[in-house]
């Protein structure tokens, strides 16, 4: 096992969001909470400066009351959760997994974290690891469940529930997979709301490089949504969709933030990327060319990282990042567990999404770096937990 403590200091925030209906171009989603607007047909519409604003308004407001499941089983005793992280050195990764870890010390429960450190070969071993465990329940964090549904049959053959985080394209059940309930945002509205800040923020007229991981059909879904709304902006520009697996961030993106700048100068306004890691590794490049941290606009969808909220808060290049309840989901995963186990549906509870900027960054947790909802989560599963 990794040095969890350790790797946990770089975790990230969370989020949520309002719903709007606009004009002629979306329709609203229903869903628990509220949604941001299907792009239905965006490929023969336009998105204005003005439904963008309008938009992002309401997605940065602070949190609201608590919309998720205000009754449920009793924890069983004496579970031992078995946790395989796609990779550690991911903050949003490390931010769920330290709310599960909370989760499982409210419910007298043991969590195990698996790391798989971003290779097959690191999570085959991980994986292996787990079920050598006899874990009672499994949580995938952070992989695709398809691709890993060999290893997730075994434990559904040992009868072993399986919950997710971030490892398919849709919350709720992950179809042909064990996968009872895959925790997530809405990740097309989280893409979509990214877009439609860099619409809002260039006035019609953002320049756009999109950063995403073909590895993950998550990251494919959201940089697809994301294209969609930039082409739907008249006077907006789609230079490239660059694939960059978030493994290889590291070592690539300077050089990749390097061979942009050249190809595309002044042209080159926006960063859209599925993900805040890939702007860690942009930062040196960009100031090396000499470009003022307002001089370009860096937003992510996804997934509110320590160092996101740093840039955000000193103003230096990332203006935006929709940054999900990293904590909040750590404490659902063990909930749908917990219901699994007793023999109940899941949840199905869908957070709403927010957006963070430099406006909003104290609520909700920003003073620590992260998003943390103030709407009394912990106090509410507890209660379910332990009437």
């Amino acid at each position: 096992m990794p040095d969890f403590d350790r790797a946990i200091d770089s975790r990230p925030g969370l989020f949520w969001i309002a719903s709007i209906t606009v004009f002629c171009l979306f329709t609203a989603t229903p869903g628990f909470g509220q949604n941001l607007p299907t792009t239905a047909g965006v490929e023969n519409a336009t998105v204005t400066v003005i439904q963008a604003q309008e938009i992002v308004s309401r997605a940065t407001l602070e949190a609201v009351r608590w919309s998720g499941p205000e009754s449920g089983p009793q924890a069983l005793p004496g579970k031992s959760i078995a946790f395989v992280a796609e990779d550690l050195r991911n903050g949003g990764i490390v931010g769920v997994a330290q709310g599960a870890r909370e989760a499982a010390k409210a419910m007298g429960w043991t969590l195990k974290i698996f790391d798989g450190a971003g290779s097959s070969a690191g999570r085959a071993k991980a994986f292996s690891d787990a079920l050598a465990a006899k874990p009672d329940g499994l949580i995938l964090c952070g992989s695709d469940a398809l691709e890993n549904n060999a290893a997730l049959i075994q434990f559904a053959n040992r009868d072993v529930p399986v919950v997710a985080w971030h490892a398919g394209a849709r919350p709720g059940p992950i179809d042909g997979t064990p996968v009872a309930m895959n925790v997530t945002t809405d990740p097309l509205e989280v893409a979509r709301l990214t877009a439609m800040a860099a619409v809002a923020q260039s006035n019609g007229h953002a320049g756009v490089v999109i950063l995403t991981d073909s590895k993950y059909s998550i990251a494919m879904a959201k940089a697809k949504a994301m294209e969609n709304v930039i082409r739907a902006c008249q006077e907006c520009t789609l230079l490239e969709v660059r694939d960059v697996a978030i493994s290889e961030s590291g070592e690539k993106m300077p050089a990749i933030t390097k061979e942009l700048l050249q190809r595309y100068g002044k042209r080159w306004t926006h960063t859209l990327a599925i993900n805040d890691i890939y702007f860690d590794y942009s930062i040196a490049s960009l100031t090396n060319a000499a470009i003022p941290s307002d001089g370009i606009s860096l937003l992510s969808a996804g997934d509110g990282s320590a160092s996101a909220f740093l840039r955000i808060q000193a103003k230096t290049y990332q203006t935006v990042t929709v940054a999900e309840p990293l904590n909040l989901h750590g404490w659902q995963v063990m909930d749908e567990l917990n219901r699994l186990f007793a023999g109940q549906p899941v949840s199905g509870f869908v957070a709403p999404i927010h957006l963070v900027n430099a406006d909003n960054i104290a609520f909700d947790g920003g003073k620590k770096f992260q998003y943390d909802p103030d709407n009394g989560y912990r106090d509410i599963y507890r209660h379910q937990w332990n009437p």
